[in-house]
């Protein structure tokens, strides 16, 4: 058993149970690693913690109800009123947004917490006070936390979901911190969510298309009114642009709801961007005014408009307004200090010949399209090869059509995930958009980067590239093959 990346040997625990645990969970060909500043019992704890979570049916199903929510955050005292929410859904970019605003709120002086999901590598990053994951230690403390309650309700209720029990101790840790103010992302859709118990003082949506159509289905204007449910009596709404027929089901809930409603594109947007070494500079014309000298270390267009709705979501959390605008410093620093892992994200730099390594979790169309734009507009590869792993619900024909005007060539693969779609089933939906020629399949993620990095380089003295995408699984995967830290 080795230690963090590899160094040096640590010791068998003592306990058997602790050793099954750790052999059973941490097999596959990416295993977690001990973090540092956990002891390899307290992790086993964790780890069996999650094995338990994962007994319970899992977050991917959607059942129309949130009285097992209720009860259970009603039963640990309601803590998600314990702070103001900004509640964001949408199909892309939640999570970006959420960092983004995190960090903002963070330089204007709240004490903050953020729940996303699902997690890259490990489920501590869903849950984050102070902009950092909660460690295992403590992630099994709120399990624990919230057991005894999450028995009474598994009996008087039905057995919650896995989900649910995540979102209870996400609240929980929020009101222990305490924190300021919160930062929740929606699991799936939005009305039928457990995040829903809590009433966001700002909702948030993203973009809206299609996405989970398994769950969800494939009327987007059935899934703009799923997720317009987040938007509550009062609340304001931050709404990032749309279909014109999406936003007219947005706009209308709001008449219901009487919400006050902010446009991007209206009050609010993105006045300029220019492509910067490391990300891009911004004019963001806030609620409250405009903010110039923006740098934000993320690639895209898209993440220009992520931002500019983020500055918007923390105007109105916080009341900015042309009377009283945002700290213009504040803002900046905010940006700066942004990050959002497997968005993009270089995990291994070229040197001489060698190819520069990218992941990006894009999981359906909308999200490959904005990649392709991103690697097209931002980057000048000399040969650009895919590497790909989807799930079996997600739409691959529509993700591997999007990518395909941009890439060489695309190796075909699995991360670990039993939902994954088997390599050569997705070989054969590949070989139909990019042909024959231009397809490898590679039986793990391991030997797919290798390939690809292989034929990215054939040929080529400089400016080959990788870009590993297809899942949020696969980018968390890719992540941990290449020694990152969970963030």
């Amino acid at each position: 058993m080795t230690g963090p990346e590899g160094e040096g040997e640590l010791p068998e625990p003592e306990d058997t149970l602790v050793r099954h645990v750790l052999d059973a969970i941490r097999g596959g060909e990416s295993p977690d690693v001990v973090p540092e500043t956990s002891s390899v019992v307290s992790f086993a704890e964790f780890l069996a913690v999650e094995a338990a979570l994962d007994m319970r049916w899992p977050e991917t199903a959607m059942e129309p109800s949130t009285d097992r929510i209720a009860a259970l955050v009603d039963a640990l005292g309601e803590p998600q009123r314990s702070y103001p929410v900004v509640h964001l859904t949408g199909t892309n970019g939640k999570t970006s947004t959420a960092r983004m605003i995190d960090a903002l709120l963070t330089e204007v002086g709240l004490r903050t917490g953020r729940y996303t999901s699902p997690h890259l590598q490990r489920a501590t990053e869903r849950i984050n006070v102070d902009n950092r994951p909660v460690t295992p230690e403590r992630y099994v403390e709120l399990y624990h936390e919230v057991a005894p309650f999450v028995e009474i309700v598994d009996a008087s209720h039905g057995a919650l979901s896995k989900f649910e029990v995540l979102t209870a101790m996400g609240f929980a840790a929020f009101a222990d911190a305490p924190v300021e103010a919160a930062v929740i992302e929606v699991g799936l859709g939005g009305r039928w969510d457990a995040t829903n118990v809590a009433d966001g003082a700002v909702a948030v949506i993203t973009p809206i298309g299609l996405d989970h159509a398994e769950y969800l289905g494939t009327d987007v204007l059935g899934i703009a009114k799923e997720k317009s449910g987040i938007i509550k009596p009062g609340a304001v709404a931050v709404i990032a642009e749309q279909d014109p027929a999406v936003a007219q089901v947005l706009l209308e809930r709001c008449v219901e709801v009487e919400a006050q409603v902010a446009r991007q594109g209206a009050e609010f947007g993105v006045e300029s961007r220019e492509i910067a070494i490391g990300g891009q500079r911004l004019v963001l014309r806030g609620l409250s005014g405009t903010v110039d000298e923006i740098f934000l270390p993320l690639h895209g267009e898209h993440q220009a408009g992520n931002a500019a709705l983020a500055l918007a979501a923390v105007e109105a959390l916080i009341g900015a307004g042309p009377q009283q605008p945002i700290d213009p410093d504040a803002v900046r620093a905010g940006f700066a200090a942004v990050r959002s892992p497997g968005r993009l994200e270089r995990v291994a730099s070229g040197a001489a010949s060698a190819s520069t390594v990218f992941i990006d979790a894009a999981h359906n169309p909308h999200g490959a399209r904005a990649l392709a734009a991103t690697l097209t507009a931002e980057f000048r590869f000399t040969r650009l090869v895919g590497v790909l792993g989807v799930m079996r619900e997600k739409d691959a024909r529509g993700i591997l059509a999007e990518l395909e005007p941009v890439l060489a060539e695309v190796v075909v693969t699995a991360n670990t995930s039993p939902r994954a779609m088997d390599p050569d089933e997705l070989a054969a939906v590949a070989v139909e958009v990019f042909g024959d020629d231009r397809v490898s399949v590679a039986p793990t993620l391991s030997a797919a980067v290798e390939e690809a990095r292989e034929l990215a380089e054939e040929g080529v003295e400089s400016g080959a590239g990788v870009i590993v995408t297809g899942s949020v699984v696969t980018a968390g995967e890719t992540r941990t093959l290449f020694g990152l830290e969970p963030a």
